[in-house]
C-alpha cells in the first residue's frame, strides 16, 4: 500500500488525469445504457461528472497533503526536543 501512495505522490498529474479519463469512461457508459440521448450530450454530462470528481479528488489530495505536511513538522518539533 505504501509503494502505491509514493507513486501517486510522484505522479500527482498522471493520477489525476488518470481518474479523470476513467471518470468520462464510466460516465459515458452509464449514460449510454440508462438515457436515450445523442452523443453529444452524453459527452457533455460525462465531462461535467468527470469535472465534479476530479474536484473530489483535488480536494482530498490537498487534505492529505496538508496533514501528511503537519505530521511531518510534529514528528521534527518531537526530535528537536
Amino acid at each position: 500500500m505504501e509503494s502505491v501512495q509514493s507513486w501517486i505522490s510522484e505522479h500527482k498529474l498522471i493520477s489525476i488525469g488518470t481518474v479523470w479519463a476513467a471518470a468520462i469512461g464510466a460516465s459515458m457508459t452509464h449514460s449510454r445504457a440508462r438515457t436515450p440521448l445523442k452523443p453529444s450530450l452524453r459527452l457533455i454530462h460525462a465531462r461535467m461528472h468527470a469535472q465534479a470528481v476530479t474536484l473530489a479528488v483535488l480536494s482530498g489530495a490537498a487534505a492529505y497533503h496538508y496533514y501528511e505536511k503537519r505530521a511531518e513538522e510534529n514528528t521534527m518539533a518531537e526530535i528537536a526536543k
